[in-house]
C-alpha cells in the first residue's frame, strides 16, 4: 500500500498499478515497410484500449505516440476509445533539421488529427548558449498547435547538469510548453528520478510566478512497476494529488507497461505471468 499526503489516503497497490495504467503512453516507433504498419498499428492500439482484455477493470493507457506519418492510422483505430493520438513532431529525435521543416511536420501531424505534440528542443541551439532561439522555436511551434497540447522533450541525457535542466525547463514552459518530458527514450541515459525532481520543481516555480500549471511527462529507462510507483509518490509529495491526472503527469510506457499488467495479475491471482500472456504492443 502507498500512503498520499494530500489529500490523506492510502491505496493498495492494485490501485497504484491502474494508476500507472491511465497516465501511460504507449509508442512503438515502426521502422519497418508500410505494409505492416497497419497491422502493427492496429495491434498497439488494441493493447492501449485494452491492455489486458481478460481483465475489464484495467483501463486504457492516456494515449498511443506514433509518427505524424502514422497519425491518421492511429486516429481512424481509436475511434470511439478515449485514448488520445500524441506525434512525435518537428523530426523526433534529433530535431536537427530548418525551422520550415519543424512547422510542417507538426502542422501535417495536426491536420492528420493529433490531439498532442510531442518536440524536441534543439539541444544543438541550448549547448551553444543560444537559448533565445530555443525560446523562439518553442514559441512558433506553438503557435501551430494552438490548443493541441505540446509537450516539450528536454532530453536530459544530452544537457549533463541540473542547472541545464532547470534553465531547459523554465524556458520550455516561458515559451508556452503545456508539458515538459525527460527524454526521447533514444539515448542510453533516460529519465532519472533527480532529474524529475528539477523539472518538477521548475514547473511549481512557474505556476507561483504566472499562475499556470504544466505538466510533467517521464519518459526513458522507466520499466518496472516499482520504478514508478517511486514517481509517484515524488509527483504526489512534491507537487500534491492535483498532479495525479493524465493532465498533468504522464509516464512513457513501452517495457513499463508489460510489467505493470503482471503485477496487477499477481496481486489478484498470486502468480505471476509471462509477458506471452498479455496483447504485443
Amino acid at each position: 500500500m502507498i500512503e498520499c499526503n494530500s489529500p490523506k489516503v492510502v491505496l493498495p497497490l492494485t490501485d497504484i498499478g491502474f494508476l500507472i495504467m491511465v497516465f501511460s503512453d504507449l509508442f512503438t516507433f515502426f521502422t519497418k515497410e508500410a505494409c505492416s504498419l497497419i497491422g502493427k498499428i492496429s495491434q498497439m492500439v488494441a493493447k492501449a484500449i485494452k491492455p489486458n482484455p481478460l481483465d475489464t477493470s484495467i483501463s486504457s493507457v492516456a494515449a498511443v505516440c506514433v509518427y505524424p506519418s502514422l497519425v491518421s492510422i492511429a486516429k481512424e483505430k481509436v475511434r470511439n476509445s478515449n485514448v488520445n493520438v500524441a506525434a512525435v513532431s518537428s523530426y523526433f529525435p534529433s530535431g536537427q533539421v530548418p525551422m520550415e521543416s519543424k512547422l510542417l511536420d507538426t502542422k501535417y501531424a495536426i491536420d492528420s488529427g493529433a490531439d498532442e505534440i510531442d518536440i524536441v528542443i534543439n539541444r544543438k541551439a541550448f549547448l551553444e548558449g543560444d537559448f533565445r532561439k530555443v525560446f523562439d522555436e518553442i514559441v512558433a511551434l506553438k503557435e501551430v498547435c494552438k490548443d493541441v497540447h505540446l509537450k516539450t522533450i528536454l532530453e536530459v541525457g544530452d544537457l549533463k547538469t541540473y542547472e541545464n535542466i532547470r534553465k531547459a525547463s523554465i524556458i520550455s514552459l516561458a515559451a508556452g510548453s503545456d508539458f515538459i518530458k525527460t527524454s526521447t527514450g533514444k539515448l542510453s541515459v533516460g529519465s532519472s528520478r533527480q532529474a524529475c525532481y528539477v523539472m518538477l520543481k521548475s514547473v511549481l516555480d512557474y505556476e507561483i510566478l504566472t499562475g499556470v500549471k504544466a505538466g510533467i511527462k517521464v519518459a526513458g529507462g522507466i520499466r518496472d512497476a516499482k520504478d514508478a510507483i517511486r514517481y509517484l509518490v515524488m509527483i504526489n509529495e512534491e507537487m500534491g494529488s492535483e498532479w495525479l491526472n493524465p493532465d498533468l503527469f504522464r509516464f512513457g510506457a513501452s517495457s513499463l507497461l508489460d510489467d505493470v499488467l503482471k503485477q496487477i495479475k499477481k496481486l489478484k491471482t498470486g502468480a505471476y505471468q509471462a509477458s506471452y500472456y498479455f496483447p504485443r504492443g
